[in-house]
């Protein structure tokens, strides 16, 4: 997993290094890499030399970083301007560093931009950009290059304008994002919130981190963590030569109703994708389930299921009494539980809370931003990784907040975000899927956090491979999920 740090964290590593090295290195080792990218960018638009790149400016360091940035590329033959924001209180070493190497100052963006540097505000702005900033970064849209084409943004450690530690983006009074958006981020030394969860995360653009020096110095524990492929892999179950369908695990699912089949068969859909040997199903719509899965073992009621190592409860259950039982049964089982959909729903009026709270196996709840605030009264807001942790304490549950960058929380503060989300899986139906696979990895022996995290992670990419063959529906992502799985290796 990669590790997010704070603000706070950053500059207390940055000042424990300064401490070791003559002054002015670690901007010279930042500013080297985001020049280094720059020029691979104007390669492949047609060349670093003769091209034009301009420098936005602001007047603390991540505007000197910027411009010393330029200053290498203007000595690779760019044509660097650069606009100053605060023209009295530049970075002094970075703008005659840019005038030494051929770089000129102007008042005004030029008519051809094949690359934009955004060094308007780094970690340490807060509130969005002023209006002039605003301004500027509004009319980036319209620079376009030699080659006809829009100029690329480049942000320098963050995007202009983004709140840092939470990844909120204030709107304009128009109720546009109030910040830069990149095609590009070069950030220095640690990832940041920002680049990686919230609205603000998808403004970042592609992300690439440049090591500076700050490994050693980052101290305590990380923000969140990313979760990659190899997490993946390594939690995965292995099997070998003793393994059968009952050691595997088993998977039971109390969702779906004979109002909503649909809902079962795609949770069911779900947790066979996973890793666990056997699915039993449980409820109201066990004609459609085993029409579409021969090999599940189908009751009515979770009393009448069998033994399991997981169940999965909520999508399509309905709300009446009936439906509130087998809730009440599934928490009284001592094995680890997914509660999802109409499972939330019976948990909002509280009438359930003391089964959560005395349930000794893991629990793990889904809300998306909805049901999130019927669960705590309010929405997840400007933070969502400080809601969803508040959430998980409250509940003594795992809360993984669906949405575009997915957040995991732990109910003793850690907390997950998951790379691989996207919009097309904003379609009904697409969440029992998730809650399926969820189970399944439950079931199979993973602890709750990493079921989570790998949950989210396999059903992005699932969406993804859906979105290949054209506009995506939940079955689409049910049947994405075996070949994606399958390239785990």
């Amino acid at each position: 997993m990669r590790p997010v740090w704070r603000v706070a964290d950053v500059r207390a590593a940055e000042a424990g290094l300064l401490g070791t090295l003559p002054p002015g290195t670690l901007m010279q080792r930042a500013a080297a890499g985001l020049a280094r990218r720059c020029a691979l960018i104007l390669a492949d638009r047609g060349g670093v030399y003769g091209s034009r790149a301009l420098v936005l400016a602001g007047s603390g360091d991540n505007g000197g970083d910027a411009l010393l940035a330029g200053a290498h590329l203007a000595r690779r033959g760019v044509a660097v301007s650069a606009l100053l924001l605060t023209p009295g209180r530049a970075h002094a070493e970075g703008l005659a560093a840019l005038r030494a190497a051929g770089g000129r100052v102007v008042d005004r963006p030029p008519a051809v931009l094949d690359l934009v540097l955004d060094g308007i505000v780094g970690i340490g702005g807060t509130g969005g950009l002023r209006e002039t900033a605003e301004q500027l970064a509004a009319s980036l849209a319209g620079c376009c290059g030699r080659d006809g084409l829009r100029a690329t943004v480049v942000a320098v450690d963050v995007p202009s304008g983004v709140t840092v530690d939470t990844g909120h983006v204030p709107l304009t009074a128009a109720g546009r994002p109030n910040a830069v958006r990149a095609d590009v981020t070069v950030t220095f030394g640690a990832l940041k919130a920002a680049l990686v969860v919230g609205p603000a995360a998808p403004l970042a653009g592609e992300v690439e981190l440049v090591d500076i020096g700050l490994g050693p110095w980052l101290r305590g524990t990380p923000a969140l963590r990313v979760t990659e492929r190899s997490d993946i892999v390594r939690w995965w179950p292995k099997l070998g030569p003793a393994s059968e369908k009952y050691t595997r695990g088993v998977v039971g699912v109390a969702t779906g109703s004979a109002t909503y089949p649909g809902a079962a068969v795609l949770s069911v859909g779900g947790a066979l994708a996973g890793p666990t040997g056997m699915v039993r199903y449980a409820g109201g719509a066990r004609d459609e389930v085993l029409r579409e899965h021969p090999s599940v073992i189908a009751t009515g009621r979770v009393a009448d299921a069998g033994r399991v190592q997981a169940w999965v409860c909520g999508s399509g259950l309905g709300t009446g009494e009936d439906a509130a039982a087998e809730l009440r049964a599934v928490l009284a089982a001592p094995v680890p539980a997914v509660l999802d959909a109409d499972a939330l729903t019976l948990l909002v009026d509280g009438s359930l809370a003391e089964n959560l709270r005395k349930r000794d196996a893991p629990t793990v709840v889904t809300p998306h931003d909805r049901e999130f605030t019927r669960l705590c009264g309010e929405e997840p807001g400007a933070d969502r990784v400080g809601a969803t942790l508040r959430l998980a304490a409250w509940m003594n549950a795992v809360v993984l907040l669906k949405g575009d960058r997915t957040v995991i929380g732990t109910p003793d503060g850690r907390a997950y975000v998951n790379p691989t989300g996207t919009p097309v899986l904003a379609t009904g139906g697409t969440g029992d899927v998730l809650a399926g696979l969820l189970g399944s990895l439950l079931a199979g022996g993973l602890p709750a956090e990493r079921a989570a995290a790998a949950a989210a992670y396999l059903h992005g990419l699932a969406g993804r491979e859906a979105a290949r063959s054209g506009p995506v529906i939940a079955p689409d992502v049910a049947a994405a999920l075996r070949p994606v799985i399958a390239r785990l290796g």
